[in-house]
Formats: C-alpha cells, structure tokens, sequence
C-alpha cells in the first residue's frame, strides 16, 4: 500500500469531501423545523430525562450530575451514529459508485466528519449547562482534545471496518445496532461507576475504550483532573489498530464492492 499515492489521491478529492460533508447534514435535518439547532436541543432534553429518571433511581444529589451525564451522553452518541452512518457509506451509494469514480473511502470518511461536526455543535449545551451549575473549568480542560481526537479515530477505524463488512453481510447493521446497545451501558453514560466497582465488575471499565475515553473527558471538563494515563495510553493504542485493521480491511476488498451492492 502506497500511502503518498493515497494521500495525494484524498487531496485530490478534498472538495467532493466536503460537498459530501455539507450534504451530509443537510440530508440529515432536511425534515426537522428546528434543523441543526436539534442538535442542541436533543441533548439537553435527553440529559433532563436521564437525570431525573437515574439521579432519582440512585439518588444522586450532586449538582453536577447533568454534567456527568452529558459528558457521556456526547461522546457515546458521537460513536454510536458515526460509526452506523460509516456502516452505511458505501452501500448507501451503491447508485453513485457504479456511475461515477470515486475513492470509496470518502464515503465513509464523510459520514464520520459530518457526525463529528455535528458533535462538536452540541458541545455548546455542555458549556450551557456547565455554566448554570457552575462547573468551573481548570487548566486540565485543554486535555478534553484528546479523548475527542482518540475517539474520532476509533469511530473512523470502525467505520472502515463495519462498511467492508456491511457490503458483503447486510445483517452487520442489526447486529451493530445490538452492539452499540451493550456497549452503552457499560460505558457509565447515566450510573455513577461505583455502582459497579462495588460489584468486582470494574473489568468491563477496564477493556472499553469508550469508556476510557468517556473518564478521561469527564476528568478533563467535570473534575478538573489530570487524564488517566492507563486508559489514555490503552483507548490510543485501540483506536491506532482499528484504524489500521480498517483501512487495511477496506482496502483489500474495495475493488469486490461493486460486485456486491
């Protein structure tokens, strides 16, 4: 694999990038009266239900328990509709594929900025709320970047992965669907991790990195503390693989694509 000639060819097609990009979130609100301000409204609406249900449930009395919840409400959401919008990049425009040459990867990479633009839009309710509850942010907030950046490249390997795999076995997409549900929770979005460290189940925290990215963003924006170097280091090295595994995974299939969708 040649990757100066790859990465001449993606700059070549920068600007159909972003074409892709826009008409991705055009697409994506086109129904909605509110648009992209849904983006800032579905969030905090969500946050609401999750902290009155859950707050009461463990009767959490915190007033920074929205916070909590946010901060993994946005990263997980991020993960969880990019990676289905990469799932269905490439079998989704089966019709432009066949007419029309085009690096197929851009499909997929398009999907995943434009679920990552719209996630750094509903970063704004976070600040919003963070505000009112008088959260206040510390040096260590400039440190949330890089579970964002971990987290992108984790969502851009998985996007490779799962569009390869969607286009030969269509029944990825509910399986993923599954996947992405058990994930969720044990990625402490709505519990207190206490909850399960208590239990001697604090493995699971352990071996998912979207929750090592999750910690280290709360670390960052909530606490006021340093990252978790352990899950930095781990979620880092998982996310490099699957982007590899990925790209590596797409590319040896590519040319059979258009047998298939």
């Amino acid at each position: 694999m040649d990757i100066k000639k790859y990465i001449k060819n993606f700059l070549n097609y920068k600007y159909l990038l972003y074409e892709l990009v826009k008409k991705n979130i055009k697409l994506k609100y086109r129904r909605s009266y509110l648009g992209i301000l849904w983006t800032l409204v579905e969030p905090l609406l969500t946050m609401m239900v999750l902290t009155l249900v859950f707050g009461t449930l463990f009767g959490r009395d915190d007033r920074t328990f929205p916070v909590y919840v946010l901060c993994g409400r946005l990263l997980f959401s991020f993960f969880s509709s990019s990676t289905k919008a990469g799932l269905k990049a490439v079998s989704g425009n089966a019709g432009m594929i066949k007419k029309v040459y085009v690096p197929k990867y851009i499909y997929v990479i398009s999907s995943i900025i434009s679920n990552f633009i719209t996630f750094l839009i509903s970063l704004i309710v976070l600040v919003g709320v963070s505000i009112v509850l008088k959260v206040h942010p510390t040096i260590y907030i400039l440190e949330a970047v890089f579970p964002i950046i971990i987290l992108l490249i984790m969502s851009l390997g998985a996007g490779l992965i799962l569009a390869t795999l969607d286009v030969f076995f269509r029944d990825v997409e509910y399986i993923w669907s599954v996947a992405t549900m058990l994930i969720s929770y044990a990625s402490a979005i709505f519990y207190p991790t206490t909850r399960v460290i208590g239990t001697g189940n604090a493995w699971v925290f352990d071996i998912n990195p979207i929750y090592m990215c999750i910690a280290n963003f709360r670390n960052a924006v909530l606490y006021g503390q340093p990252m978790d170097i352990t899950y930095f280091i781990r979620s880092a090295i998982i996310a490099v693989c699957l982007l590899v595994i990925g790209a590596v995974m797409f590319y040896k299939n590519q040319d059979k694509f258009i047998l298939h969708i």
